[in-house]
């Protein structure tokens, strides 16, 4: 469909707000259910030292060393940054796919291409939030890498400021150039959830819980597994600190600078040094998804069945 027939009006529409409210009180709930899962995987993407790989004893060990509420540490500035971005997100791609589509069907190919787009606006204007996320979800953390040093933030609005005030405004979009690289990360997603859906949809009402909850599954677990290198090295440059201290923090968002990450992380630990994390990365983003999904298409289904719209748009995707 050409760019003309793109229909402004269908972005701000009520259906777009429904869609993106229900995504974003499902991300949410399923992200405070399975978050410990989150910090274990963050400390292994970031933490190069520490030594053990599995989940369970990742938590175990932080829970000893730190206290039974550790893993749960960041857990308020997390679920705000995760429901300011998935509001963004769900509003974007299923407000651009209206206007793009105006209700004809859709393909992969539209999908991906919109899931892109929508990607894009929501790292802009998120990244911030992420990254004051990582900071307060790593504070007071027990490292095995001694060249990571401690911070102090009594909260979100002082991380903003501290940041601000010692690394400049720039540093709150640190991570941005590998975010953008990673908006295929839910573009995969979202492609493969609608295509799988409208598979299994044909000649039914409606899909079953454990159907929404599968075909959420697979399709985070092959867009995680595809983009996990960048998700990590995502996650260094939002913590601030390099392995190596004559790393600048205003270089952070360079090409070179990423590469280069990329190939220390390869020369200190292997090809698998990549990946290091991404079990604690597949355990809790495929389950959050899965519930994600789940509680997402309940939400909206039942909001557009009150309000008379249940046919003409919740079918219509």
């Amino acid at each position: 469909m050409s760019a003309g027939d793109f229909n402004v009006a269908e972005v701000f529409s009520y259906e777009s707000l429904v869609h993106a409210v229900a995504g974003a009180v499902g991300s949410v709930t399923a992200m405070t259910v399975f978050f410990p899962l989150d910090s274990a995987r963050l400390r292994l993407q970031v933490d190069e030292n520490r030594k053990s790989r599995s989940t369970p004893v990742i938590l175990a060990e932080i829970i000893k060393e730190e206290g039974l509420l550790a893993p749960y540490r960041g857990w308020f500035p997390a679920i705000c940054s995760l429901c300011c971005s998935n509001f963004i997100y769900f509003y974007c791609f299923h407000g651009l796919k209206a206007a793009w589509l105006r209700g004809q069907k859709s393909v992969p190919a539209t999908d991906l291409v919109i899931g892109i787009a929508a990607g894009i606006v929501n790292v802009l204007v998120t990244t911030p939030l992420w990254v004051v996320n990582t900071r307060l979800k790593l504070q007071g953390a027990n490292f095995r890498n001694a060249d990571i040093h401690a911070t102090s933030y009594s909260g979100i609005l002082d991380a903003f400021v501290q940041i601000v005030r010692d690394e400049g405004v720039g540093a709150l979009w640190n991570g941005t150039f590998p975010s953008l690289l990673l908006v295929l990360n839910p573009a995969i997603q979202f492609m493969l959830y609608e295509g799988l859906k409208r598979k299994l949809s044909r000649g039914i009402q409606e899909l079953s819980s454990l159907e929404v909850f599968l075909i959420g599954a697979i399709a985070k677990a092959v867009a995680t597994t595809v983009t996990y290198p960048l998700q990590t090295i995502q996650s260094i440059l939002r913590f601030g600190q390099l392995q190596e201290s004559k790393d600048k923090p205003q270089l952070l968002t360079s090409l070179l600078i990423i590469k280069s990450l990329l190939v220390n992380r390869v020369r200190n630990n292997g090809v698998l040094g990549l990946f290091k994390g991404l079990e604690a990365k597949l355990l809790q983003t495929v389950l959050t998804a899965a519930l994600m999904f789940l509680l997402y298409e309940k939400i909206a289904a039942n909001t557009f069945r009150v309000m008379g719209l249940h046919k003409t748009v919740y079918h219509k995707r």
